[in-house]
């Protein structure tokens, strides 16, 4: 009884749904017989593709979806084979490209099937490989070992490059778990419950190669999904001020360079000048101080005959004047008027010396003068190993730091030695003078002793003889100081060769110094001009790398048809087909008997 009851309930409402049902067809059918146009607001067209394993196109089909804004006659335009209706049980007119659909109001959806020569904007090539050989996809089933499943995405020239330009592709792998040791270069792995997804994303206007490798078990494979859309990545612009403003803080500190590097040039150009009349006022001095210490053994020389002469002098007129051979003491006069000549000869040639020296000395003390005192600081150590130079950039400010340091060392050393040096004229100015004061007390002695013998006085020989004597006495204390002078003359000489080295080696540095400093002012005045733009060629570059992957102006077109406008949006999806194992043959089932409309009814109820 109750399922009597059940029955008579679900027949008594179909009764009457189904005249109100069929009712409604007939009316959208009035509607639409009668010729009104419609009017479309947009459309959008999703693709819908299916490839072999391989990656070769097996169909197209696309999914219109019309925004109809007033019900009537809507015209589409597609290459297809044939055309299905999914919104209502309306006939569709289809004549060559022009499809004709009376539609109502809202969305109405059509499906086109494609001409079987239709392409996709990408060709896509998949092979699979396992343990290192390529395998064919339908021999793949059922094998475990090591695969490798590789994807070439190239442009296809016989479409519409629009798409290929301006569409990304999402492409995914869904791998279960089966698949161990799972590697995607370039690729973003992640959980997807029990199974692991694959995804790579593949650049609008970019040919790419994708690559999955993973050790498998009785394998199976789902299959490779692609979607494609117009690039919309959200690229966010807030740093770029920031990294564009650091650029321009490098800009000016290698500007700050270059004008550095040309004050540098300037300083090591004045600091070789300086150098090489340093090296120059040094050979005169080495060479004066050589002479000067070559002359010290005539000097001594004749210094000691001098004090032999004056001595023999001294113990001939010190016997009884009534002994004296009177005739031997005809030639003395003329003896001490040539000793007298020596002595002024000497002093003239102590006294041109003396110029010299005094010349040689001043361009010394004002090459050396000219060296900066002063240690560096360590903020200036700092800065310098902050200038990371490296090649002839290094090279130069190495050179640049050992000849500081040895320009350093020789100014101090002459700043130790500089008192020897400044003693060395006044002690020829004073040597000079007691030569000329002795060569005048003997040419007095040789003058006096010439009148007193023509006169035949022999008063005033007592008083030669005291003078000699006392003249032979003291000098035997200025020949005594005359050796020490010799060999402090000497020392001076033998010691100053070494310096002069060092002067020399400071000028031959400096010299190389300077080539190497105006090579570096060439090189950042060059890096000054290719980076004094660089802000604003980054800025530009970075303006063309942001147009190049947003597609946010990007303007639709039809995949199905040129004529086709107010399109909205165009996507595609793609999918392989799945690579499973046979399925074992099973007995087949008896047929079940054929249901009538009331069993089938009635089903829908129970």
């Amino acid at each position: 009884m109750m399922r009597n009851k059940q029955i008579f309930r679900c027949t008594l409402a179909l009764l009457i749904c189904l005249p109100s049902f069929l009712n409604n067809g007939i009316s959208h059918n009035r509607a639409y017989a009668e010729g009104t146009d419609g009017q479309l607001t947009s459309k959008d067209e999703v693709i819908y593709a299916t490839l072999e394993a391989g990656g070769t196109l097996e169909e197209i089909y696309v999914v219109n979806t019309l925004d109809v804004a007033k019900a009537g006659e809507i015209q589409d335009f597609g290459t297809y084979e044939s055309v299905k209706n999914l919104t209502d049980l309306t006939e569709i007119q289809q004549e060559d490209e022009a499809v004709s659909v009376q539609a109502p109001e809202g969305k109405f959806y059509y499906q086109g099937n494609m001409q079987g020569d239709t392409d996709l904007p990408w060709n896509i090539d998949i092979t699979y490989s396992l343990n290192g050989n390529e395998i064919n996809a339908a021999d793949l089933a059922g094998q475990s070992g090591q695969l490798e499943i590789s994807m070439d995405v190239r442009a296809n020239d016989n479409v519409d490059r629009v798409f290929y330009e301006n569409y990304l592709l999402q492409v995914s792998l869904q791998l279960s778990n089966l698949y161990e040791n799972i590697e995607a270069s370039g690729g973003m792995i992640a959980n997807a419950g029990e199974n692991k997804q694959v995804t790579f994303t593949v650049m609008p206007g970019q040919e790419d190669t994708l690559s999955v490798q993973a050790d498998v078990n009785d394998f199976e494979f789902q299959g490779i999904d692609i979607a494609a859309a117009p690039s919309t990545l959200p690229i966010d612009t807030s740093e770029i001020n920031n990294l564009t403003d650091d650029m321009s803080a490098l800009t000016d500190a290698i500007a700050e360079l270059n004008s550095g590097v040309a004050d540098l040039k300037t300083g090591v150009s004045q600091l070789n000048s300086g150098a090489s009349s340093m090296r120059s006022g040094s050979s005169e001095y080495l060479n004066g101080i050589n002479q000067l210490d070559g002359s010290s053994y005539e000097i001594i020389n004749a210094s000691k005959e001098i004090g032999g002469a004056l001595t023999q002098m001294s113990n001939a007129l010190s016997g009884p004047t009534s002994n004296m051979d009177l005739s031997s003491l005809t030639e003395l006069p003329k003896g001490l008027s040539e000793l007298a000549a020596g002595l002024t000869q000497a002093a003239s040639g102590l006294n041109e010396l003396g110029d010299q020296y005094a010349q040689s000395y001043q361009a010394l003390d004002a090459a050396i003068a000219e060296i900066p005192a002063g240690q560096l600081t360590e903020q200036e150590k700092q800065a310098i190993e902050n200038l990371n130079a490296d090649g002839e950039a290094a090279k130069v400010l190495d050179k640049l730091i050992a000849t500081y340091n040895v320009a350093q060392k020789v100014k101090a050393t002459y700043s130790a030695v500089k008192a020897a040096f400044a003693a060395v004229e006044p002690s020829l100015s004073e040597l000079n003078g007691n030569m000329k004061t002795m060569s005048g007390t003997l040419s007095s002695i040789s003058e006096n002793l010439t009148n007193s013998l023509q006169g035949m006085d022999m008063s005033g020989l007592e008083e030669l003889q005291t003078g000699l004597a006392a003249l032979s006495a003291n000098y035997g204390e200025f020949h005594s100081g005359l050796i020490g002078y010799t060999g402090g003359v000497n020392e001076l000489a033998s010691s100053y060769n070494q310096l002069h080295t060092g002067i020399t080696g400071i000028a031959d540095g400096t010299s190389e110094l300077n080539e190497g400093a105006s090579a570096l002012q060439d090189g950042t005045a060059q890096l000054y001009e290719e980076t004094k733009d660089m802000p604003a060629q980054m800025q530009e570059q970075i303006n063309e790398m942001i147009g190049e992957y947003d597609k946010s102006d990007f303007t639709p077109v039809s995949f199905t048809s040129p004529k086709n406008e107010d399109v909205y949006s165009v996507q595609f999806v793609i999918k392989t087909e799945s690579i499973e194992k046979k399925e074992e043959e099973t007995k087949t089932a008896e047929p079940e008997e054929e249901k009538g409309f009331w069993d089938l009814l009635l089903d829908l109820f129970r």
